[in-house]
C-alpha cells in the first residue's frame, strides 16, 4: 500500500481478512458495493475518491505495459 500502512491494519478495520482485502488490490476479487464502502472508510476516503484513484492507476499500469509490449497487429 501506498500510504505505508500494512494490509492487516486496513483490512481490519474494514472488517475483511487481509487475504480477501489482497486479492481486491490485485484484482482477483470482486467487491460488492458493501465492501467497497468498508474499505473506502477504513482508507478514510469516499468510495468515488477509491474509485477514480483505482482508475487511474489501472490506466497508468495499462499505458505503461502496451509501451513496454511492442507492436500489436490486429488481424480483420
Amino acid at each position: 500500500m501506498r500510504r505505508g500502512e500494512r494490509i492487516s491494519d486496513v483490512a481490519h478495520r474494514a472488517g475483511v481478512s487481509p487475504q480477501y482485502l489482497s486479492e481486491l488490490e490485485r484484482g482477483k476479487k470482486d467487491p460488492s458495493s458493501e465492501i467497497m464502502s468498508a474499505v473506502a472508510g477504513a482508507l478514510d476516503l469516499t468510495v468515488a475518491e477509491l474509485t477514480l484513484s483505482t482508475g487511474r492507476r489501472l490506466a497508468a499500469t495499462q499505458a505503461a505495459s502496451n509501451r513496454t509490449s511492442g507492436p500489436v497487429c490486429l488481424a480483420a
